[in-house]
């Protein structure tokens, strides 16, 4: 039996479609707080399992009877690492035999401005490798899906606002790293590995705005701000401080080059090349 944690958000329902294309249903288990999100997954024959990451006794009742479990890391930035915990204590305790971690790539941690945001990736990876449990950890980079989310959606139009310097980022499609999840999940000799996913090639905002320009047949500007300036912009545009300090802060983690590392791996995963960054902007900016 394999279980996905977190199986309704965007990168969950990645994964147990993709494993719902490959192996039987009645051989998947899906976890989640709220069992009517899960509806769809039901229907099609897929176990639906009901605990929050904070809850300790539901969760090792939940992971009963599974072979693998795929931890989909928590949204939540206040106690993500504890969450986390409770997920691999539960596991160990129900003899879950392989645990799978979707963590982060970066390079320069210990000096990234992401450092806060991003250090419970770390831990988790440091505890489950502890905890004496077979594991995968799948770090992710940077999604492609988060572009249009710095860039601005109309960036076509406006051009490109955004204080990354000249940083690069080895960005991969969600739907890419939900698909050689599930890959690995199906999969044989994985035990015990950490895998470094990444697109095939690193790109910088200015890149990616020569990029759009090509798609549109018009210029796109790219203009890399004071953190400062940055920042007021978003405060006209009335957004929340918490987001307005999250954007600056990943800026400058792509500025420091955090995300600027090129592996292969995602790419012998699929079986096949990664989406390119041309096809992910052609369809996230109807180009």
């Amino acid at each position: 039996m394999i279980l996905v944690t977190g199986a309704t958000g965007q990168l969950g329902t990645i994964v147990v479609n993709e494993l719902l294309k490959k192996v039987p249903a009645a051989g998947l288990a899906v976890l989640v707080r709220d069992e009517n999100k899960a509806a769809a997954f039901k229907q099609q024959g897929v176990s639906v399992r009901v605990a929050a990451y904070q809850d300790a006794a539901a969760l090792a009742t939940a992971l009963q009877g599974v072979d693998k479990v795929l931890l989909i890391s928590s949204s939540d930035f206040n106690d993500r690492f504890g969450q986390h915990k409770n997920v691999v204590d539960a596991a160990k305790q129900a003899g879950v035999k392989h645990l799978l971690y979707t963590g982060v790539t970066m390079q320069n941690f210990e000096t990234s401005p992401l450092n806060g945001f991003m250090s419970d990736h770390y831990q988790t990876d440091a505890y489950i490798k502890a905890s004496g449990l077979t594991y995968t950890l799948l770090q992710n980079s940077l999604y492609t899906d988060v572009i249009p989310m710095f860039a601005g959606p109309q960036a076509v139009d406006t051009g490109i606002f955004f204080p990354a310097g000249d940083g690069k980022v080895s960005f991969a499609a969600r739907q890419d790293l939900g698909e050689a999840a599930a890959n690995v999940l199906i999969t044989e000799g994985h035990e015990n590995k950490t895998y470094a996913l990444t697109g095939d090639v690193a790109y910088s905002f200015a890149e990616i705005s020569t990029t759009l320009a090509g798609l549109a047949g018009k210029t796109v500007n790219y203009i890399s701000p004071e953190p400062a300036a940055f920042e007021e912009a978003l405060k006209g545009f009335g957004l929340p401080a918490e987001i307005i300090g999250m954007s600056s802060t990943f800026a400058a983690g792509i500025k420091n080059n955090d995300f600027n590392y090129v592996s292969s791996t995602l790419e012998q995963l699929l079986g096949r090349k990664p989406t390119t960054l041309a096809a992910y902007l052609k369809g996230a900016y109807n180009l």
